[in-house]
């Protein structure tokens, strides 16, 4: 079973419905019980790195999520859930993340808005995918994914299994054993989006 833990963010039917319509069954939920002894996870993600960070530890979902990657099972986050694998943002003050990924998380850089572009960053982007990344297999490379986001990743170590180019380059997906990420939203990326999350399932 596929679970989508629920800690009150906004698109988390979208997200069941994506695996819905690709034929696996999912459940949302915020028992920890459930999510630990989940088949695959995914943390779907809006709003602020600091807001997700409280709201997990304060429930007990950050716990849960730690035990169940300890498992080895497939974990996967999306646009917040992404960032916080990594061991720290700047946005609205100074938080900590789980430190799965060496690297921290910061605001684009105001040349953007300079250059002509805007921030957040949200729309459609091309994503160049790295040949070895299991979550872009059989996707065409450069295909468009739908992207909502002010803040991006900075790692610090090579575990970027897709880039996208926004005034400059960004990890827009990530890789790490059992654990991945995507800045943008496969649940709203139409078929590109829908064969990621295939792929997920299949791992």
């Amino acid at each position: 079973m596929t679970v989508i833990i629920d800690y009150g963010a906004s698109n988390l039917k979208s997200v069941e419905k994506a695996f819905e319509y690709i034929g696996y069954p999912s459940k949302i939920t915020s028992n920890l019980y459930d999510i630990i002894n989940a088949d695959r996870l995914i943390l779907p993600g809006n709003g602020a790195f600091g807001d997700c960070m409280a709201c997990l530890n304060k429930t007990g979902l950050l716990d849960a999520i730690k035990t169940f990657i300890q498992k080895e099972r497939p974990f996967l986050g999306i646009c917040i859930g992404m960032q916080i694998l990594f061991e720290k943002s700047s946005e609205f003050g100074n938080h900590t993340g789980l430190g799965l990924i060496k690297g921290r998380v910061e605001r684009f850089p105001e040349d953007v808005i300079k250059q002509g572009g805007k921030i957040p960053h949200m729309g459609w982007n091309s994503v160049k995918a790295a040949e070895s990344s299991k979550l872009f297999k059989n996707i065409p490379q450069n295909t468009y994914f739908y992207f909502v986001h002010s803040y991006k990743a900075v790692p610090e170590e090579n575990f970027t299994a897709g880039e996208c180019d926004y005034y400059g380059l960004f990890p827009a997906a990530t890789e790490k054993e059992n654990i991945f990420g995507v800045q943008f939203h496969p649940e709203k990326s139409l078929k590109g989006g829908l064969k990621l999350l295939d792929n997920f399932c299949k791992i």
